[in-house]
């Protein structure tokens, strides 16, 4: 049977600045663990602190500029664009540009804050 889910639940963001995580399906709002999926709204200057999820993560960017860092350097993902982070891997998600940046996160399995390993 269908699930139609009504609204997402905003989820408290890491990060210097304030980022509004609004996930549709996932360990919150749906009760699932396969897979999340979540809209990101991020201000420009944001930096997320680094982590090693323990995840893939598929990043769509629909407005702005999102920098995803690695151990070997960085792409800027722009409108239009998506990039995939593997789990295991060192990564740091942040917004460079003024405007901020608005992307779709696909997480298999789903978010988790025990399974994301942030470096404080």
């Amino acid at each position: 049977m269908h699930k139609l889910i009504e609204k997402p639940t905003i989820i408290e963001a890491a990060g210097n600045k304030p980022k509004i995580i609004e996930e549709y399906i996932g360990r919150v709002n749906s009760g699932t663990d396969v897979v999340s999926i979540a809209r990101m709204k991020s201000p420009g200057g944001w930096i997320e602190p680094a982590q090693i999820p323990e995840f893939d993560e598929y990043t769509v960017v629909l407005k702005g500029v999102l920098r995803v860092e690695s151990k070997s350097g960085f792409n800027d993902v722009s409108a239009g664009q998506a990039i995939i982070t593997p789990k295991g891997e060192w990564v740091k998600y942040s917004t460079p540009n003024d405007e901020g940046a608005e992307y779709v996160a696909v997480c298999i399995p789903a978010f988790s804050p025990d399974t994301v390993n942030r470096q404080e």
